[in-house]
């Protein structure tokens, strides 16, 4: 499981600070070589869940929407200096059990 914890955490690094790179480029005037190396990272984004060992598409990327929203909003605290509020962490914190929930839950064979 650590592995797989890993891999969600790489991906959504990768999601968002090519995202954000990409976001300099064109919401700040950033330059160009900025949207090139974001652009790349969300290439690099795109291949690292292919890792994960669970058998499903849908059940990971469930799992790894979860993930994303915290550190989305571990991302707005410490690079944008956005403290989060209450209710950021009341919602990062269901999405870590839904996470929990979609990864580890008991579930039978069919």
């Amino acid at each position: 499981m650590f592995i797989a914890i890993l891999l969600f955490i790489a991906a959504g690094l990768a999601e968002i600070g090519g995202g954000y790179l990409v976001w300099l480029w064109l919401r700040e005037a950033k330059p160009f070589w900025y949207g090139i190396v974001g652009s790349l990272i969300l290439i690099g984004y795109g291949i690292v869940p292919t890792l994960q060992h669970f058998p499903s598409f849908g059940r990971v990327y469930a799992a790894y929407g979860g993930v994303f929203i915290v550190l989305a909003v571990l991302w707005g605290w410490l690079v944008d200096k956005k403290l989060p509020d209450r209710y950021d962490v009341i919602g990062a914190a269901i999405c870590i059990i839904g996470v929990a929930i979609i990864l580890w839950a008991p579930r039978t064979s069919t």
